[in-house]
C-alpha cells in the first residue's frame, strides 16, 4: 500500500523537501538567524575577492549549520511523535542533535575567520566604497539571496502551496533576477540589447507558465518578478 505522503514524481520529492525547509524556517528562531547570518556572509563575501576554494568553505560552511538545524528539527518532532512523557534517552537524543548544531555553527565560525581575518586586515573603508567583484560571482550571491528571501516570504505569509505555489513565485524571482542580472554584464556589448530581451523574454515565459498552469496567481509572479529585479539591481547596483 502506497503511503500518502510518498512522493510520486521528481517534482513532488523537492516540494516535500522545500515545504520542510520553510517549516523550519517559520517555527525555529535558530533557522531564522542561521539564515540571517547567511544573508550577511554571502553580502560580506562581495567585499572580498575569494578564491574558488574559499567560496567553497564558505557554502559548505553555511550549509553544514543549516542541515545540522533541520536535522535537529526532525529528530525533536519524531521523539516528540513517540512521547510526550520525560524520558532520559528521549533527553540525550535532543542535547546530542544540539551539539550537533553547535558543532556545526562553531565550524562556520573557524571558516569565517581563516576566510575573511587575514582580508579583512587589509581593507579600507575607500576599498570597501570602491570595491568591483567579478560578474559570476554576483549573479551567482544574488541568486542565492533570492531563493533566500523567496523562503522567508513563503515562511512569513504562510500561504505555501507545496514547492509548486505561495506567494512569491520563486520560479518568477529567480527568472526576472537573472534577466536583471544578465541585462548588467551584458550592458556596453554589440549585442547587449537583443541579450537582454532574449532574457526577458524568457523570464516572461517563466512567469506565464506558471500562471496558465494554476501553480500560482497573476499577483504571486508579479511580486516574485519584482522581487527579483530589485534584489538584483540593488546587488549590481552597489558591486558591478
Amino acid at each position: 500500500m502506497t503511503s500518502e505522503r510518498e512522493p510520486s514524481t521528481l517534482l513532488e520529492s523537492f516540494s516535500y523537501a522545500f515545504q520542510g525547509l520553510v517549516y523550519v524556517l517559520r517555527h525555529q528562531r535558530n533557522m531564522q538567524i542561521h539564515i540571517g547570518m547567511a544573508i550577511v556572509v554571502l553580502v560580506a563575501s562581495l567585499f572580498f575577492r575569494l578564491t574558488r576554494l574559499e567560496l567553497v568553505a564558505v557554502f559548505f560552511a553555511i550549509s553544514l549549520v543549516l542541515i545540522a538545524e533541520m536535522a535537529n528539527t526532525a529528530l525533536e518532532n519524531a521523539i516528540d511523535l513517540v512521547t510526550s512523557a520525560y524520558d532520559p534517552k528521549a533527553k540525550i537524543a535532543k542535547d546530542v542533535a544540539a551539539g550537533a548544531v553547535l558543532v556545526a555553527a562553531i565550524n562556520s565560525l573557524v571558516v569565517a575567520y581563516f576566510v575573511f581575518a587575514d582580508k579583512a586586515a587589509f581593507v579600507s573603508t575607500n576599498v570597501l566604497s570602491k570595491v568591483r567583484n567579478s560578474p559570476t560571482h554576483i549573479t551567482f550571491v544574488t541568486l542565492i539571496l533570492v531563493v533566500l528571501f523567496v523562503i522567508i516570504l513563503k515562511a512569513r505569509s504562510g500561504t505555501l502551496r507545496r514547492l509548486s505555489g505561495g506567494l512569491p513565485s520563486g520560479h518568477s524571482a529567480v527568472a526576472f533576477a537573472g534577466w536583471t542580472a544578465v541585462t548588467f554584464v551584458a550592458a556596453g556589448n554589440r549585442y547587449g540589447v537583443l541579450i537582454s530581451a532574449v532574457t526577458f523574454f524568457m523570464a516572461v515565459l517563466t512567469a506565464q507558465s506558471r500562471v496558465e498552469a494554476h501553480i500560482h496567481t497573476t499577483g504571486e509572479v508579479v511580486l516574485g518578478g519584482v522581487l527579483g529585479i530589485i534584489v538584483a539591481t540593488i546587488m549590481f547596483q552597489l558591486w558591478y
